[in-house]
């Protein structure tokens, strides 16, 4: 129970809010059993950038994993069963769930390697199914594959470094996204912030260049998914923030939803309230759509559907800059028009 009262007290809104808010973004740093002096070191590294850039942002965090102690280490799993089985009941509106460790495969099951107990993909999935946030699982570790498959689902991000549960070698890839979530060096299109989207393509080219500089075979290929078909996406499938090659299915990309999970914000992001977060994060998954859509539309089809989506999207950013209509649906805007135009 003591256990249960520390999550609660951390995840709980910061005392300048009012009692009745609810948390907008928690972030669950995990640090599993680093097995050795030197990946202690690593890990520890890692999870404090994760920090960092949590205090950037407006975000709730716990960590688990960095305390030392005989006794505590025993306690990370049922630590990090009463967190979750607590968000469950009183859940945030964006969790972020972050994985550092190794990670093993057997075959037929994959774990994360915690303090103690180590917790499986079946399990993990189990605990979080009964969270209503919108969220983004990112398991750093080796052997993590598996974990994209079982945890995927609707309003879901899921990264793993490796694409298979036989890639069990230790993972770099948790560096690389690490040093990118807080700034903006993975910032491909330009809007003054880094996206989980742009952050893991940022470190899954770092981490091929690690392996290609040393001469090495790669033994890591990180996978994203977040159109919930559970199948994941490698990088080398993007052009920039956009995946190149067409779903057999026909259904949306990967890459859509995680572009729209920002850790550290812009300015320019911070000015929009969230009713014009969540308008403009409808309006670009419908430029997702219709860009899937493309080649079964005439040329004038095309271009009419997306005036329907860039005229709103652009009186989106028009009411953000005024500070002022929060209905992007309001009357023209000068910004609407040339949007419309182009």
């Amino acid at each position: 129970m003591l256990w249960l009262l520390t999550c609660t007290l951390l995840l709980a809104p910061s005392s300048d809010k009012s009692t009745d808010d609810s948390v907008d973004v928690a972030i669950i740093v995990v640090v599993g059993e680093p097995g050795e002096a030197k990946y202690h070191e690593l890990f520890t590294q890692w999870a404090d950038r994760w920090q960092t850039a949590a205090k950037r942002s407006t975000s709730q965090l716990v960590t688990i994993g960095l305390d030392e102690g005989g006794s505590s280490q025993k306690k990370d799993r049922p630590l990090l069963k009463e967190t979750l089985e607590s968000l469950g009941k009183a859940p945030p509106q964006t969790l972020w769930l972050v994985l550092i460790g190794h990670g093993t495969f057997d075959g037929k099951q994959a774990k994360f390697n915690l303090r103690g107990p180590d917790i499986s993909a079946e399990e993990l999935a189990e605990l979080i199914a009964p969270i209503s946030s919108r969220m983004a699982i990112i398991n750093c570790a080796s052997a993590s594959g598996p974990f994209v498959k079982q945890l995927s689902g609707r309003d879901r991000v899921v990264i793993s470094a490796t694409q298979s549960g036989f890639e069990y070698n230790f993972a770099r890839f948790g560096d690389f996204l690490s040093q990118t979530i807080g700034n903006t060096s993975g910032d491909l299109d330009k809007d003054g912030q880094t996206s989980l989207l742009e952050a893991w393509l940022a470190a899954s080219k770092q981490t091929q260049n690690y392996y290609d500089s040393n001469s090495q075979l790669a033994t890591e290929h990180a996978l994203l998914d977040d159109n919930g078909d559970g199948k994941g996406t490698p990088a080398d499938w993007f052009r920039g923030i956009y995946v190149t090659k067409a779903s057999k299915d026909g259904s949306l990309p990967d890459g859509t939803l995680a572009n729209q999970f920002v850790l550290v914000s812009s300015d320019e992001e911070l000015q929009l309230s969230a009713e014009l977060v969540t308008k403009r994060d409808q309006l670009e998954h419908q430029l997702a759509e219709l860009r899937q859509k493309r080649s079964k539309l005439s040329e004038e089809e095309y271009l009419h559907h997306l005036q329907e989506i860039l005229v709103p999207l652009a009186r989106v950013y028009q009411a953000g800059e005024t500070s002022g209509d929060e209905n992007p649906d309001s009357e023209p805007m000068e910004q609407a028009e040339q949007g419309k135009r182009d």
